[in-house]
């Protein structure tokens, strides 16, 4: 009895221990990145829908160079549910992927039209069920376009920069999401993912992170780099 409160204890105190770090990293990255914002241009909650979509296996600077065409020729879900898929794939081939994408995007401007008359809809189980639409994709729109923090986005650089901080252990993004929801305040949820997007590509890049840059060294075990 004695050995299993003790170890409770001691798993309690790790617990605190890494929730207060995980505040500390918080604050480092507003004092960063004060003013951040999704890094896809978008003007309405459809075109972040499109944008995010093209967004997979591609840099949001690509997709921001694709989407400018693509919007003033299917400016709304009820045109790009008219398109052809020809077209579309010829604006979008850049991207990667872009027959599956093109699908993609247009399965879910008819959906929208079909469903939602033509609106974006602010829930997360309506959005999965859209062609092309995970929870990542649904995270970023509901948080971004609604303010609505229904988890938190997890994409490449967060999964790498969260197992460098040691948030988590785990490789599965709907894994690694619940580990998240556990240690980050739901009102940060939005702007924690936005700012380390922002933080990984600035400064804790993938091959080669300026750690001596960092303003969250202090903060950051480094999980599995070499020792400065």
């Amino acid at each position: 009895m004695k050995a299993a409160t003790v170890a409770s204890a001691k798993t309690k105190t790790i617990d605190d221990e890494l929730k207060k770090r995980s505040r500390r990293v918080l604050r480092g990255l507003a004092k960063t990145y004060a003013d951040v914002e999704c890094a896809l241009i978008h003007s309405s909650p459809f075109e972040l829908l499109v944008a995010t979509i093209l967004s997979a296996q591609c840099t949001d600077e690509r997709v921001n160079m694709v989407t400018p065409k693509l919007f003033e020729k299917y400016p709304t879900p009820e045109k790009l549910a008219k398109s052809t898929q020809a077209g579309v794939e010829k604006l979008i081939r850049s991207t990667g992927f872009f027959r599956n994408k093109a699908t993609n995007i247009r399965g879910m401007a008819q959906a929208l039209v079909e469903q939602y008359d033509g609106e974006v809809p602010c829930d997360l189980d309506a959005l999965v069920e859209l062609p092309g639409i995970g929870r990542k994709t649904a995270n970023v729109v509901l948080g971004t376009s609604f303010g609505i923090a229904s988890g938190v986005v997890v994409d490449t650089h967060v999964k790498r920069i969260c197992n460098l901080l040691d948030f988590t252990t785990k490789k599965d993004p709907v894994q690694i999401e619940r580990d998240l929801i556990e240690l980050i305040p739901k009102k940060e949820w939005i702007n924690f993912s936005h700012r380390l997007i922002h933080h990984g590509r600035r400064i804790c890049i993938a091959r080669r992170p300026n750690c001596t840059e960092c303003p969250l060294l202090k903060n950051c075990p480094r999980v599995g780099l070499p020792p400065l």
